[in-house]
């Protein structure tokens, strides 16, 4: 059967992705300290495997370079969760809402079959990744700390540019040298979306910068505004603290 996008199979999947999300919770919650830990770089590895697949699966590697964002943090997750990076770890921990992003906003892999590998190694790592970074807060292996707002939106707007450079640097490279796909097509890329809107969000971003590139800044905007609200407990006691410090 079909994934499909919004219909009871999606819809389905997505209530069995929450519940792999909170199940694995408990069951690790239960588990001693130690095992728990490697348990959490185990899972946190169901990433990498997906990047491996779709460079070997589909035959054509260019196409499948780990250069979206899920693709990014399943190759930090597992650095992570060993070195316990506190910068690194708050960044993830708003890019991991891209993973269920993607299971939710998921019209490009609609058509994929239940059960197969490429639903597998969709579905599973997107899930996990999402999961592993929570697990890593929630369990106190990483602190959520406001004074990482500034490098996580560095880092986010730093990596975004240079999958931008990618992505032009690939397209000039694949017309340049008539490098085609499956159909006939000379390959582009849009990593990142950096080029082009793929979904009804993005699209409505377009609307507002209409050019590729800076259209993704509307994002960042409203990437400053979450980070505010998120860390505003931490931010509010701070500034109580400081005051008091002041008389």
């Amino acid at each position: 059967m079909l994934w499909g996008s919004f219909g009871v199979i999606h819809l389905v999947s997505l209530a069995v992705s929450a519940g792999i999300i909170f199940g694995l919770y408990f069951l690790l919650k239960a588990l001693p300290e130690k095992v728990r830990y490697w348990s959490l770089f185990l899972l946190s590895l169901a990433g990498i495997a997906a990047i491996i697949f779709n460079l070997v699966a589909w035959d054509s590697p260019l196409e499948y370079l780990p250069f979206h964002m899920c693709s990014i943090t399943a190759m930090l997750l597992p650095v992570v969760v060993l070195t316990r990076n506190k910068y690194i770890g708050n960044l993830l921990l708003v890019w991991c809402l891209g993973a269920i992003l993607a299971l939710v906003m998921n019209q490009a892999q609609a058509e994929y079959v239940i059960p197969s590998a490429t639903f597998f190694f969709y579905f599973v790592p997107h899930t996990l990744e999402f999961a592993v970074t929570v697990y890593l807060f929630k369990f106190g292996y990483i602190k959520k700390d406001y004074k990482c707002i500034p490098s996580t939106v560095g880092i986010t707007v730093g990596i975004y540019t240079v999958v931008h450079i990618i992505n032009l640097a690939l397209n000039h490279y694949c017309a340049a040298n008539q490098i085609v796909d499956y159909a006939g097509n000379v390959l582009t890329f849009n990593y990142m979306f950096s080029m082009t809107p793929t979904t009804p969000i993005f699209e409505l971003f377009w609307k507002i910068i209409p050019f590729p590139y800076w259209y993704m800044y509307v994002a960042v905007v409203i990437l400053v505004a979450y980070l505010a609200i998120l860390y505003a407990p931490q931010i509010v006691r701070a500034m109580k603290e400081k005051n008091r410090t002041r008389k």
